[in-house]
């Protein structure tokens, strides 16, 4: 089962190249242009197993807002190519995930439904150039394009890197659960037949 996927996108803010293997060995070639970004993508990408090449250049001179916005965007277009029929695999995919004094937990419906549920510590507040809302900008675009429902709830922390580390890594192995094929599904896992 080929379960691997490559999509480009060129607008005039973001120039975006991902492909992604859902079945990888948690390989990462990842370039965004934002460091720290890089390093949450590869916490996602060896956590979930996954091979995952990411190669983005955008108006960062703007802000970070279109390339994180637009990265979710294409991946979640990816994923979604990957896995068009979503047949014989698990649907449903739930990871909780401490980092030191955080704990975040997520939890995934490939449903052809899109909606995010995003519950992020109040107390967490922007240091430095990365804006912590970016990431549920990321996440946003990543669940309408991948057309899952998608849940993520990071009960509490201090350290904003952590929390977000927590995140990326329950994201990861959600992911990875949900995608898994099951024998003994023969079609799509769904009541109605289809989903």
């Amino acid at each position: 089962m080929n379960r691997k996927a490559s999509i480009s996108r060129k607008t005039k803010e973001t120039e975006i190249s991902i492909h992604f293997d859902l079945d990888g060995s948690g390989k990462g070639d990842i370039s965004t242009g934002i460091p720290f970004f890089d390093h949450m993508l590869t916490a996602f990408t060896v956590h979930g197993f996954f091979d995952l090449q990411i190669n983005a250049k955008g108006d960062l001179d703007v802000d970070y807002h279109h390339t994180i916005e637009d990265i979710g965007l294409v991946f979640g277009q990816v994923l979604s190519k990957i896995l068009e029929t979503k047949k014989r695999i698990v649907r449903f995919g739930d990871s909780c995930v401490p980092m030191d004094e955080s704990l975040s937990r997520v939890t995934i419906d490939l449903s052809n439904r899109p909606y995010l549920v995003y519950n992020f510590p109040e107390n967490i507040k922007v240091k430095g150039q990365f804006d912590t809302y970016l990431v549920k900008e990321f996440f946003q675009a990543f669940c309408v394009n991948g057309a899952f429902n998608l849940h993520i709830n990071s009960y509490y922390g201090v350290n904003e890197h952590h929390v977000l580390e927590s995140i990326f890594k329950a994201f990861g192995r959600a992911l990875y659960m949900a995608t898994r094929v099951d024998e003994k599904i023969s079609g799509v896992l769904s009541s109605k037949g289809s989903l």
